[in-house]
């Protein structure tokens, strides 16, 4: 079975105050969960070590972006070797606002999740669409290059079978994110279906590689797009802010199903 994975993105958000009493809160929920969640919490690097103290093994943590480097002069720039020493499980890579304020591209999401891979930790590798490239019919074919573009370094990887374990794919319609719009559950399980046949094209095991959906995932519409085939769980943005709310969507999952 795939792994189910609710992942709470922080952005540019957080204290020391929230992470003392938003983790403390999802980890004793998380521990009542009997659904097969994996909740993750990647907050900003400054409150990793917090989050990480908080979260004690019931939480998985990581960080939401990593250096095209493992070590060098590069001011301000973190590493996925030194997310991995400081004891992160994931890193997101090319999430929709690197791309579109900071200029990262395809090239560069490839290089960083070889990065990533090569410390044995599991990269969440962001794809989507534009308003304007869903309304003009190029949506799927917008996302698969992605998709093709940003993993070409697994396909590349002499243990690329390996490789594709520690590969999770998050479908954000740009368009979706902040602005209190989402896709329908049709509309993402659509995207999703279509993710998971580029990743067959590829040669990946795509019927074992988690999908998550990103696009304003909230208590009141995550049960609808978790109950769909595709659908492997959520990255969450404003809702990971408010610990209820948060736990409300990692419970969405039905047990055992």
């Amino acid at each position: 079975m795939r792994r189910r994975i609710v992942a709470g993105n922080w952005k540019m958000n957080g204290s020391k105050d929230l992470s003392e009493k938003l983790v403390g809160y999802v980890r004793s929920e998380a521990g009542s969960l009997d659904n097969g969640v994996e909740v993750v919490i990647i907050p900003p690097a400054l409150y990793v070590g917090d989050v990480l103290r908080l979260a004690q093994d019931a939480v998985s943590v990581g960080v939401q972006n990593v250096g095209q480097w493992q070590a060098g002069a590069y001011t301000g720039e973190i590493s996925s070797e030194m997310a991995k020493d400081a004891g992160c499980r994931y890193v997101l890579v090319g999430h929709s606002e690197r791309r579109q304020l900071f200029g990262e591209t395809d090239e560069q999401v490839a290089e960083k999740v070889s990065l990533v891979l090569a410390s044995g930790l599991t990269a969440i590798v962001c794809v989507g669409e534009t308003l304007e490239e869903r309304e003009s019919g190029q949506a799927k074919s917008v996302v698969a290059a992605q998709v093709r573009a940003g993993l070409s370094s697994v396909v590349r990887a002499a243990s690329s079978a390996s490789a594709w374990k520690n590969i999770v794919v998050a479908y954000e319609p740009v368009w979706a994110i902040g602005t209190g719009k989402t896709a329908t559950a049709e509309d993402a399980q659509a995207m999703h279906a279509s993710i998971r046949g580029v990743l067959k094209d590829m040669g990946a095991p795509a019927e074992e590689i988690s999908l998550l959906y990103g696009g304003s995932v909230k208590a009141d519409n995550a049960a609808a797009l978790f109950s769909e085939p595709d659908i492997d769980g959520g990255l969450i943005g404003g809702a990971s802010l408010v610990a209820e709310d948060f736990v409300s969507i990692c419970r969405y999952f039905p047990a055992g199903a």
